[in-house]
């Protein structure tokens, strides 16, 4: 396979990944340069297909690399927010949190709710009216280097490649695109960006990277049940006061709904679904009457990060750069990534055509690198720098309010009572054996309010040739075995929400928590949704997520 002869092109600029971060790299470098050639390789079948976030947008990323936004009918910030409620929730009631005891920071108002994807569809539009040409259902699945060891170009995934590695009567082999300089914005946990990391040392001297997951729902919900412009953000049950997350509801357009919750990936026990907690919120009182009469309309999950300022590796490497949250932009308190993506793909774009005008290439960016951390992005990532390690080390009530007092002596006098703190474990050390922790009874769905992570994933539209390698990659199945099953029992049966992984006894009955019965670990790859969850709770690191063939995945609507 590795000798098959490639079709190859040639541009100034490759970049991998047509979210928020990718696209804004691409215009602004046409904005600047308009003779540069540039290439957008996007491995969903269309632009936002697999685009998932809550969303509200800070414009500011918007405002900066397209400030005539407003003038375009077709723009897809329609619902700026008019109502910011924040609510402690407790088994049977709730507290509304005063907005005036909320930093700054935290003020959704001049913001959007919007669907991510329809804004990334809305930035494909603008991309290519500048001659920007972008390739949907192209994953990238490898990269190219220069005998110095740069990158030089990416190499797009196989076609028709049969389960056991050899053609199919369909193969196709991938291309080989060539750049001068190579952006990464492929998303949180990106397989190219996990490469790049690792082997150029970019977070050497960094804290782990943290992670959560969110899971998202869109409901139609009925007129009288509608808030258009009403952001509510929410804390407290069904976590316990150990386990970090959170909760949205945000109420846009034609009487839609998005309903989302967050499970900071820390969490210690094997047992916790945070698709199962997910379904449980939306008992509660305070929550439950927004969906009486309303349909669901679609699912998804994906996984944010939360390291944050000290978290962020070395963004420049030789022959390219990280964007957005292939980088970890994400500013957690706020729930808001998508600006920082854009202003990362505005800044990445002025050093790599500043580089190419001065006829360099495949060299680090270290400008790039040196100028994040003192631009916006660097300002709003380092006044909340200590929520997420606060939260970790002191749980939900006292780590919040720690947190929101850090914030707002940052506001205040630019300083923290607390310098910097370390995150200290990664996500995966954090999970604790079984044996120290006991089995959560979670309620049955009932179809109406609640549901199961098949007929959800049904709703992702998500799809996968079942006649190609598994693109979950188990490194070792007897380590699978004797630890995330025998000492964790079976966790990864819980963190997916896509039920992508079952362990099954002789009969085929589920057997994630059965000692001393032969079990079989089973990998329903088709119905992964991309979240990239196991690639970083596995209590062994022993599951890689790859690239499927190009297309294929989810196909979010709206979302």
């Amino acid at each position: 396979m590795s000798e098959v002869e490639r079709e190859s092109m040639e541009f100034d600029v490759v970049i991998v990944g047509a979210g928020p971060a990718g696209l804004a790299a691409a215009i602004r470098l046409k904005q600047v340069n308009p003779d540069l050639s540039v290439v957008v390789l996007e491995k969903g079948g269309e632009v936002g297909a697999h685009i998932l976030s809550g969303a509200v947008v800070d414009p500011i990323g918007i405002d900066r690399l397209l400030p005539d936004w407003r003038e375009d009918a077709d723009h897809p910030f329609q619902t700026e927010v008019k109502d910011d409620h924040f609510l402690v929730l407790g088994p049977a009631g709730s507290v509304r949190m005063p907005n005036i005891l909320m930093p700054p920071l935290m003020n959704n108002h001049g913001n959007y709710i919007v669907s991510l994807g329809n804004v990334c569809r809305w930035l494909a539009t603008r991309a290519e009216a500048l001659g920007v040409e972008i390739y949907p259902g192209f994953a990238a699945a490898s990269l190219t280097y220069d005998e110095k060891g740069a990158v030089t170009g990416v190499i797009t995934g196989d076609m028709g490649v049969e389960k056991d590695g050899t053609p199919g009567p369909g193969y196709a082999p991938g291309m080989a695109l060539y750049g001068k300089y190579v952006l990464i914005g492929e998303g949180v946990r990106g397989s190219l960006a996990k490469q790049l990391i690792a082997q150029f040392k970019l977070s050497d001297g960094k804290e782990p990277q943290k992670f959560g997951i969110g899971l998202k729902e869109l409901w139609q919900v009925k007129p009288e049940n509608h808030k258009r412009g009403l952001v509510q953000h929410s804390f407290g049950w069904p976590l316990g006061m150990s386990t970090g997350g959170g909760s949205f509801l945000y109420h846009f357009d034609d009487n839609l709904v998005a309903v989302g919750f967050v499970v900071h990936l820390n969490y210690k026990n094997p047992y916790l679904s945070p698709f199962e907690e997910f379904q449980r919120f939306k008992t509660h009182p305070a929550i439950r009457g927004t969906f009486e009469g309303a349909k669901r309309l679609s699912y998804g999950a994906r996984a944010i990060t939360e390291g944050g300022w000290q978290s962020v590796p070395k963004m420049s490497f030789p022959g390219g750069a990280l964007l957005g949250c292939s980088a970890g932009l994400v500013n957690v308190p706020r729930i808001k990534g998508s600006h920082n993506a854009v202003l990362s793909g505005i800044l990445a774009a002025e050093h790599v055509a500043d580089a190419i005008a001065a006829g360099r290439q495949h060299d680090d960016l270290v400008s790039y690198e040196e100028a994040w951390r003192a631009s916006d992005i660097g300002k709003d990532l380092k006044r909340v720098r200590n929520v997420k390690p606060l939260w970790s080390r002191f749980g939900t009530l006292i780590g919040i309010g720690l947190g929101g007092l850090d914030m707002w002596t940052n506001q205040l006098f630019g300083l923290s009572l607390f310098g910097t703190l370390k995150h200290g474990k990664t996500d995966a050390a954090s999970l604790e054996p079984a044996a120290k922790h006991k089995k959560i009874a979670y309620p049955k769905a009932d179809g109406v309010l609640t549901f199961d992570r098949l007929s959800s994933v049904f709703l992702s539209n998500t799809n996968h040739a079942e006649d190609q390698p598994v693109h979950l990659q188990v490194k070792d199945m007897a380590l699978q075995k004797t630890s995330e099953h025998d000492v964790f029992a079976g966790p990864s049966t819980r963190y997916c929400p896509a039920g992508v992984y079952e362990w099954v006894d002789a009969e085929g009955n589920a057997a994630a928590d059965k000692m001393g019965v032969d079990v079989k670990f089973v990998i329903n790859a088709q119905n992964c949704v991309h979240c990239k969850t196991c690639d970083i709770k596995d209590p062994n690191q022993n599951i890689n997520w790859v690239p499927p063939q190009g297309g294929e995945g989810p196909v979010y609507v709206n979302m």
